[in-house]
C-alpha cells in the first residue's frame, strides 16, 4: 500500500477513528485503525465491537492495499505535523511496518494483519430515512443531558429514539431519563420513518454522532433495525449496536395536571441559580424556590458553607409555593432553552415539575423536586 494525502484530511479522519477506539484494550487489534486504499480513496475503520466508524477521504493512491496501525499513535503523529503538510503512508506488506513521511519527518510504526481486524456484521435495516443534520442535532443535544450513568439500570444509559404521536401528529422523538429528570424532544417525522422500531442509542454513540452533525446543510441517512442503528453521510458511516432492553413507559411520569404556571427569563434564571448554588453543599446541591405573585426568591442554606438568596421578577399569578430542586438539574434544564423564556408548571412541593420553552411543546422536561 502506498498513498499520500493532505494533513488536515488525514487528521479529521484519524480524530474520528481514535475517539471510538478504547485506550485500554485486552485485544491488541482493537487499538488499531484499518486503513484501506483503493482508486482515489482511502478509508479508515475503527471499532470497539459496539460501535464502528468508517471515514472515507480522497487521496493519491500509488498502490492499493490495506493495513492496521495504532489509532492513537498515528493520530498523535498527524496532530503534531505542520499544517498544510503532505503525508505519505506506505506499507510493503512484508516488514510489518507502516512508514509515515511528511517533509523531513519519518516514522516507522508496527502493524497488525488486516485479516485480524473485526468488521461489524451488516444488518437488515427495517427502517431507512433521511433527516437534516440540524434536526437530529437538536433531538439528541437537548435529550442527552438526562441520560443515566447508573450501570445497573443499563436500559437508561442512552437516548430512546422512536416514532410517536405528538401534539400535531406523527413525530420523530428522543427521550432520555435517569429517574430524577426527563427530556422529551420532538421533530416532524421524516418520510420513511413511519414504521421505525424504538431503539435505545447508547451514550457513547450519541457522543460520536454529534461529530457528524456540525454541517447544517447535510442530510443524514438513518437506518434502524432491532439490534443496530446506522448514521451515514457520503464521507462517514457510524454503525452502533443498540442497548438490548426495554425503555420504561415515560408517558406515565410526564405530569398533565400541573396548573401553577411560572414564566421566567431563561438566561437570568440560570445565572441566578448558578450564583446561589455556589454556597450549596457538594452532597445535596439543594436550591429552594419560593414563589409568590410575580416574584421568585432562590435561596440556599448550607450550615457548613453559608447561605445565599436572589430575587427575580417573574410572571406568576397563583398561590404561594415553596419547592426545592438539585441545582445541577435546574441548570442543565435551563441550559436547554433556546427561546427567551422558560415556563415551569408546578402542582405541589412533592410532585414532578414540568418545564418547556415558552409555548413550544416540542421540547418538554420533567424534574423531580427534593426536600429542602
Amino acid at each position: 500500500m502506498k498513498l499520500s494525502m493532505e494533513r488536515s484530511a488525514l487528521l479529521r479522519a484519524m480524530s474520528r477513528a481514535q475517539s471510538v477506539v478504547e485506550r485500554r484494550n485486552t485485544i491488541p487489534i482493537l487499538g488499531n485503525v484499518l486503513i484501506e486504499a483503493e482508486g482515489e480513496q482511502v478509508s479508515f475503520r475503527a471499532t470497539d465491537l459496539d460501535i464502528e466508524v468508517v471515514d472515507r477521504a480522497r487521496a493519491m493512491v500509488g498502490q492499493a492495499g490495506a493495513t492496521t496501525v495504532s489509532a492513537h499513535t498515528l493520530h498523535e503523529i498527524v496532530r503534531k505535523l505542520p499544517d498544510g503538510a503532505m503525508v505519505e503512508l506506505s506499507d510493503d506488506g512484508i516488514s510489518g511496518r507502516l512508514e509515515v513521511r511528511a517533509g523531513r519527518s519519518h516514522f516507522s510504526l508496527a502493524t497488525l494483519p488486516r485479516e485480524d481486524f473485526p468488521i461489524m456484521a451488516s444488518s437488515e435495516y427495517s427502517s431507512n430515512f433521511a433527516c437534516p443534520s440540524p434536526v437530529l442535532r437538536r433531538l439528541f443535544d437537548k435529550a442527552k443531558f438526562a441520560i443515566s450513568t447508573e450501570e445497573t439500570r443499563y436500559y437508561l444509559n442512552g437516548v430512546y429514539l422512536h416514532a410517536a404521536t405528538g401534539v400535531d401528529g406523527p413525530v420523530l422523538r428522543c427521550v432520555a431519563t435517569d429517574g430524577h429528570r426527563l427530556a422529551r424532544i420532538d421533530a416532524a417525522l421524516p418520510e420513511g420513518a413511519e414504521g421505525l422500531p424504538g431503539v435505545i442509542v447508547p451514550r457513547k454513540t450519541v457522543g460520536e454522532l454529534r461529530k457528524l452533525l456540525d454541517d447544517d446543510e447535510m442530510a443524514i441517512a438513518v437506518s434502524v433495525s432491532e439490534t443496530k442503528v446506522r448514521f451515514a453521510t457520503p464521507e462517514v458511516t457510524l454503525t452502533s449496536k443498540v442497548i438490548d432492553g426495554t425503555f420504561p413507559d415515560y408517558a406515565r411520569v410526564i405530569p398533565t395536571g400541573n396548573s401553577r404556571r411560572l414564566e421566567v427569563d431563561a438566561a437570568e434564571f440560570a445565572q441566578a441559580v448558578d450564583r446561589v448554588a455556589t454556597v450549596s453543599s457538594e452532597r445535596s446541591r439543594a436550591v429552594k424556590m419560593a414563589i409568590e405573585e410575580d416574584r421568585l426568591v432562590l435561596s440556599v442554606n448550607a450550615p457548613d458553607t453559608g447561605a445565599a438568596d436572589e430575587e427575580l421578577a417573574v410572571a406568576y399569578a397563583d398561590e404561594r409555593l415553596e419547592i426545592g430542586f438539585n441545582a445541577k438539574y435546574l441548570l442543565e434544564i435551563a441550559g436547554q432553552v433556546d427561546r427567551e423564556n422558560a415556563v415551569f408548571m408546578f402542582n405541589s412541593a412533592g410532585d414532578p415539575t414540568l418545564m418547556r420553552e415558552g409555548n413550544d411543546e416540542s421540547a418538554v422536561y420533567v424534574v423531580m423536586p427534593m426536600r429542602v
